[in-house]
């Protein structure tokens, strides 16, 4: 199933501004944070250093530029996620897919390498690896799609067969070709499959029961005195209604 939705619509699933599970998920580890706060540090004395050597007293607008780059390391991550939406964001066609899930599989990833020094005092190369699932989606047309994100425990309660639903978006009007996938959600079990999360779930969730809703509305008979003056929306509509 395949269902377009409205600019209106994709634009309150796929926000400007990061939410705050975008935000937790851009603020990275302890290393991340610690480059924005080198980062912060740096900005703030090159801004010093200009004033000094620009100005006799302190001027307003170097304190107020020194105190933003002073807190890059708080609101880094806002701007890391916004830019991340706004690519997202410049699809101009969107779609509610549904389907199933075909294969799911864990696998080991590179996610980074580390120098160290071993007990011989030669320097190493240490590879980070983590553990990731992998989910293949399809549905009956023959579209699929796979998504990969890091294996967390209640990954534990995905298997085959099990409804899929995502976001999808295009360059084309009719969604005849994908471009790109927003997160996995699994109604049945009420799980979320993400790298990164795109959408404002509770939203997601909301625009899938009112499709649903309607869907269900439109399936069903007409009074027997409108049967025959009355005619029902066939499935290639219900395809194409907008939400």
């Amino acid at each position: 199933m395949l269902v377009p939705l409205t600019r209106k619509t994709f634009e309150q699933l796929i926000p400007t501004v990061a939410t705050s599970d975008q935000y937790a998920f851009s603020w990275g580890n302890f290393s991340d944070v610690l480059k924005r706060a080198l980062i912060s540090a740096v900005s703030v004395l090159i801004i010093v250093l200009i004033n000094v050597f620009t100005t006799d007293d302190a001027d307003p607008l170097f304190l107020l530029i020194g105190i933003t780059a002073g807190l890059y390391w708080l609101w880094g991550p806002v701007l890391l996620a916004s830019l991340r939406n706004a690519e997202f964001r410049r699809y101009p066609y969107s779609g509610l897919w549904q389907g199933r899930v075909l294969d799911v599989y864990i696998t080991e990833e590179v996610t980074g390498q580390e120098e160290r020094v071993n007990q011989k005092g030669e320097l190493i190369i240490v590879e980070n690896l983590e553990q990731r699932i992998n989910l293949e989606v399809g549905d009956k047309t023959g579209f699929l799609a796979e998504i990969q994100a890091p294996l967390r425990r209640h990954h534990q309660g995905i298997s085959r067969g099990q409804v899929a639903v995502m976001l999808v978006v295009s360059y084309q009007q009719d969604l005849g070709k994908i471009s790109k996938c927003s997160d996995v959600y699994l109604p049945t079990v009420n799980l979320w499959v993400s790298d990164y999360p795109y959408l404002r779930r509770d939203v997601f969730v909301e625009v899938i029961n009112q499709i649903r809703s309607s869907r269900r509305k439109s399936q069903q008979p007409p009074p027997s005195s409108y049967r025959e003056t009355s005619r029902m929306r066939s499935p290639i509509d219900q395809n194409h209604q907008r939400y």
